[in-house]
């Protein structure tokens, strides 16, 4: 249930992505033809590319943790026992949940402390902008402690608990869960 309200999340944030990429784009781009051609611009082309960039960064970093593409190494865990991995796999898992608390807690304070404070040209509140950390806190950490779920489970297969990959080309294969 859970994972296929992960899966339809992460396929909405790909369209945002996909949206953002393409605004950034013609707005690059129409600033471009606007400076040159005509000697004059869109004003805010440059400040709304640069919040569409965060935030597509941070919505892509959900997807990446969701698909396992952040970079790693699998070097000592791959070599490991079954009950080894699991443990390296827990510790990790709650390492990035700190981390995930960490990002929340800071862009909260950021987000309030600029609550009031507006951008130079699309005069938007700044908590806009810090509001991705937050989002990518909380989704990542959603996703982080569903495969925690999921390991204490033992819904889990073995390779699933070495979450990385040799190559970007290289499918994920899911065999059965462990028990």
């Amino acid at each position: 249930m859970i994972k296929k309200i992960i899966e339809g999340y992460c396929h909405i944030l790909n369209l945002l992505t996909a949206a953002a990429l393409a605004v950034m784009v013609v707005l690059v781009f129409g600033n471009v033809v606007m400076r040159y051609g005509f000697n004059s611009g869109i004003t805010m082309s440059e400040e709304l590319s640069r919040w569409l960039f965060v935030w597509l960064t941070f919505l892509g970093a959900i997807v990446a943790m969701k698909d396992g593409a952040h970079l790693g190494s699998d070097t000592l865990v791959s070599r490991l026992p079954l009950d080894g991995k699991k443990l390296f796999m827990f510790i990790g898992h709650a390492l990035m949940l700190f981390v995930c608390w960490l990002l929340f807690k800071g862009s909260y304070e950021q987000a309030v402390i600029n609550l009031e404070t507006t951008s130079a040209v699309m005069e938007a509140s700044m908590a806009i902008f810090y509001g991705c950390g937050m989002v990518a806190a909380v989704s990542i950490a959603v996703i982080l402690l569903n495969k925690l779920w999921r390991l204490a489970t033992g819904d889990l297969s073995e390779n699933e608990l070495v979450g990385v990959r040799e190559s970007e080309e290289e499918p994920i294969d899911v065999p059965a869960p462990l028990k």
